[in-house]
């Protein structure tokens, strides 16, 4: 098997200035062993990307191609959020500023709840899922990003619950396991976040 190009470059930089992403992406690229060191974009002093893009996907190419473009280097990007059915699969990939603020998670998950409330009749369960999509680029203008999906599915809860994770995790419900997903610790959520499902689909793509 031959190692990806990318693999040769030492660095591989991680498109995102998110205090809560970066700690899990850390620990999960730590898992993988990698012979090339994960950088931060922030410590390049890289700013986030315009996010004008109108899926996951899309948003995720454009972070990895703009950290890529600046460094120099290849990059890995993560767009994630929540999806609830409910809502039209809202808020999407605008979780991060539903509120309109960018990264008030308070504000975000209050406005979910707000949103949620009119449709909670009889205990009507509200599905939900987390969706987090990673694009890698060998280089800014490389034509064929690759893609790695993670879709966790979930209840979207009534009241927070939990102090661990970030985001929307103290409204994320997981009926199987009967806590939310901000009552997980680091090591039990990457096992099977959708972020942990993207990332070991990432490690397999080094495998084959």
């Amino acid at each position: 098997m031959t190692a990806p190009a990318w693999l040769s470059q030492g660095t591989l930089v991680l498109a995102s200035n998110n205090k809560g992403k970066i700690a899990e992406f850390e620990k999960l690229f730590a898992e993988l062993n990698l012979p090339v060191d994960v950088i931060p974009q922030g410590q390049l002093n890289i700013e986030d990307a315009i996010e004008d893009g109108l899926s996951f996907v899309e948003n995720a190419i454009i972070k990895a191609r703009h950290a890529s473009k600046i460094s120099g280097k290849p990059s890995i990007a993560d767009d994630s959020g929540i999806c609830v059915p409910a809502l039209g699969g809202a808020p999407g990939i605008y979780s991060a500023r539903y509120a309109g603020a960018h990264g008030n998670d308070a504000a975000n998950n209050e406005k979910l709840l707000a949103d949620l409330l009119p449709l909670r009749k009889d205990g009507t369960v509200i599905e939900g899922m987390f969706v987090c999509v990673l694009a890698l680029v060998q280089h800014a203008e490389d034509p064929l990003p690759q893609i790695f999906q993670g879709i966790w599915q979930g209840e979207i809860l009534d009241a927070p619950r939990g102090e661990n994770g970030f985001g929307y995790d103290p409204l994320f419900w997981l009926p199987e396991l009967g806590i939310s997903s901000a009552e997980m610790s680091k090591e039990e959520k990457n096992k099977i976040s959708h972020r942990g499902q993207a990332m070991q689909l990432f490690k397999a793509s080094l495998e084959r």
